[in-house]
């Protein structure tokens, strides 16, 4: 691919590039001469969005409540010792 350099000085990095590399507005370019050529490398700008909540659609159910799992377990155990311990009299 070949491009012009603007009166700028300026360089158009091609579509296919970019979407390939994920190039985007905000992107820092490294420029580096190489022997005879230029190298550039590109960083992404800082991560600004939020995470919370990504992984959202991955749970399968929302996080357990100790106290109350505990609780009506052991509901369930002493009604249990309760059914027993009638058949016993």
């Amino acid at each position: 691919m070949e491009h012009l350099v603007g009166q700028k000085g300026q360089v158009v990095i091609a579509k296919e590039i970019r979407d390939r590399l994920g190039i985007g507005p905000g992107w820092r370019a490294i420029q580096r001469i190489v022997g005879d050529h230029v190298e550039l490398s590109f960083v992404p700008p800082r991560h600004s969005r939020s995470l919370r909540g990504v992984l959202a659609s991955k749970l399968r159910r929302r996080p357990v409540d100790l106290e109350a799992e505990e609780e009506t377990a052991m509901e369930g155990e002493v009604s249990r010792e309760w059914r027993v311990g009638e058949g016993d009299a």
